[in-house]
């Protein structure tokens, strides 16, 4: 009997020493990832895109004046850094992005990848009143917005162009992006060239600021993308260097590998 109260005391008090060990070992690691979890993202600071950090040595290059690199510069920033898709609800990957652009997704299913690229370049020319020059390509048919603008009662406003880059969206893709393109190379960049790769599936994302080390003649850029489903247009991390991210470096790499695509270097574009 003796026996058997000392075993039961033991055994409790084994338990207890292991409910307070787990407690003491648990408790650091779960400060640690509420600390982390707090830390406010260095983009929510950033008003716009040309305000992001470079890293030490660079300098961005300058850009000309009215240019549509120039306007890209200036797209504004959400201080809410998270990504929702055209339904309202957030992605569900939350970590391959380090900033949103704050310009609208719509509600529809419809502005992916090439369509976001095509969604900035109307942007920018409706923002300097140029309506002709917001035309898309698809399989020889052009889509032109001076034309649907003007079909019964003309009308130039920012929700006519929305209604106009829906019917682009869905006719048009990343073969229009690539059809619409010249190839570059890569030490040619400058804000405003494009990433992209015609197919089912394709994919394209816009280079939307480069800089410099002038010691050492290095360049580095920033890169942006819609993805599929239509969702908040980012600018995407860099899985290959946490130093460097979100910048990417141009060297001698054939392959430029992204947190949701690789692309071939051959596979930089201008607007034609």
């Amino acid at each position: 009997m003796r026996m058997g109260i000392l075993f039961f005391v033991l055994l409790c008090c084994c338990i207890i020493l292991i409910i307070s060990f787990n407690q003491l070992a648990t408790t650091p690691i779960l400060n640690s990832l509420h600390n982390t979890q707090s830390k406010k993202s260095p983009a929510l600071e950033i008003e716009t895109i040309n305000t992001i950090p470079l890293p030490e040595g660079f300098t961005r290059i300058e850009v000309t004046k009215d240019s549509f690199g120039e306007w890209i510069g200036n797209i504004k920033l959400k201080k809410d850094n998270t990504v929702y898709l055209y339904n309202g609800k957030p992605k569900p990957d939350q970590h391959s992005h380090y900033a949103v652009l704050d310009i609208s997704t719509g509600n529809k299913d419809l502005q992916q990848c090439a369509d976001a690229i095509m969604r900035l370049r109307a942007e920018y020319y409706f923002s300097r009143k140029e309506y002709d020059k917001i035309r898309f390509r698809s399989n020889l048919v052009f889509y032109n917005f001076k034309d649907f603008s003007q079909q019964g009662k003309p009308c130039y406003s920012h929700d006519c162009l929305v209604t106009f880059l829906e019917k682009v969206f869905t006719y048009c893709g990343t073969y229009t992006v690539d059809e619409m393109t010249r190839p570059i190379k890569m030490n040619e960049m400058q804000a405003g060239d494009i990433f992209v790769k015609a197919g089912s599936p394709g994919h394209a994302m816009i280079v939307v600021d480069v800089a410099v080390n002038k010691s050492t003649g290095k360049k580095i850029y920033l890169l942006a993308q819609g993805y599929m489903p239509a969702q908040d247009m980012h600018i995407v991390i860099n899985p290959n260097s946490l130093t460097l991210s979100p910048w990417y470096e141009i060297n001698d790499d054939e392959k430029i590998i992204t947190s949701g695509w690789v692309f071939e270097k051959n596979q930089l574009k201008r607007w034609k």
